[in-house]
């Protein structure tokens, strides 16, 4: 227990919880504007293989963020042009993106590193100190640009969603879209602003996830957009929620790293842990927490 309570869990909490958080804003703002999201994922992998190819070609960690963030934001626009413009069937259109993000990465790692399973390493930021202490560990996180790109987004967003007009038509698209259409709102045109804001969201989660290994590997995102996904039902599609529900997940996943050498605990129980937390709590959460009336559905003009 004494291994558990400590700086250095804390500061694995918070870097872990990153991509998480990210990602599950990300899904508030797509989710909250009525289009269903299950392409966290691949904006996830997609963003962190821009990120790490343009700091590869470029030397640059900040061109690499721009690049994720363009990245991110690209597919996340086709998720929303074919789920919202087109009427594509969200699961359909997200089971696409993540193919897509997934085989392209394949792909591309092949054609410009020829490799199938990682990029070549690179240095991102590297600012902070450099032991591993947990006050060392703490600092390079508290430092570290994408961390508090991701801190601000996160705070930002129910400010945005709740206090200014923007957000306002957000969520009306999403409560009742038909509604929204008969007083002028652009239905589709909110819904695609808002999948941009959530794909530039998304994408800070896998540049961190690059950035942090220092090098891109093939799959990295390893089901973190879906355990988003879980933790925007479980909060009730409220981004500060979701937030604190990734910060849980993050903090049973730092629990397993530093428990995994413990010769008296299963091996397997531990790195099950996350994970049946993570069902547990959505089956206690089933049915309690209501979503976008307006989730999924199209106006009829707009």
């Amino acid at each position: 227990m004494s291994r558990i309570f400590t700086l250095t869990m804390l500061a694995e909490t918070l870097r872990i919880s990153v991509p998480y958080a990210c990602a599950a804003v990300a899904g508030v703002w797509s989710e909250r504007a009525g289009v269903v999201n299950i392409a966290l994922e691949g904006v996830l992998l997609s963003s962190a293989f821009g990120a790490a190819a343009m700091t590869i070609a470029t030397g640059s960690p900040t061109a690499g963020i721009l690049a994720g963030v363009l990245t991110g934001v690209a597919l996340s626009l086709l998720h929303g042009v074919l789920a919202a413009q087109y009427r594509v069937d969200a699961i359909v259109s997200g089971i696409a993106m993540n193919l897509l993000a997934a085989s392209g990465t394949r792909f591309l790692l092949r054609a410009f590193y020829d490799s199938s399973s990682n990029s070549p390493s690179y240095a991102a930021f590297g600012i902070g100190p450099t032991g591993a202490s947990g006050m060392d560990l703490m600092a390079r996180a508290l430092l570290d640009p994408v961390m508090l790109l991701a801190l601000a987004a996160v705070t930002v967003t129910p400010l945005v969603l709740y206090r200014t007009r923007f957000g306002l038509r957000v969520r009306a698209c999403g409560e009742n879209p038909v509604a929204a259409a008969a007083v002028g709102i652009r239905v589709v045109r909110v819904r695609l602003a808002a999948l941009v804001v959530s794909g530039a969201i998304g994408a800070l989660g896998g540049i961190h996830l690059t950035f942090d290994q220092h090098r891109f590997e093939s799959g990295m995102s390893g089901g973190r957009g879906f355990i988003a996904l879980a933790a925007v039902i479980v909060a009730g599609w409220r981004a500060w929620h979701a937030a604190l529900a990734c910060l849980a997940f993050a903090a049973l996943e730092a629990t397993q790293i530093l428990l995994q050498d413990q010769r008296n605990i299963p091996h397997e129980l531990v790195q099950m842990l996350p994970y049946v937390a993570t069902l547990v709590i959505l089956a206690f959460a089933a049915g309690r927490s209501r979503a976008p009336a307006g989730l999924g559905k199209h106006a009829t003009w707009g």
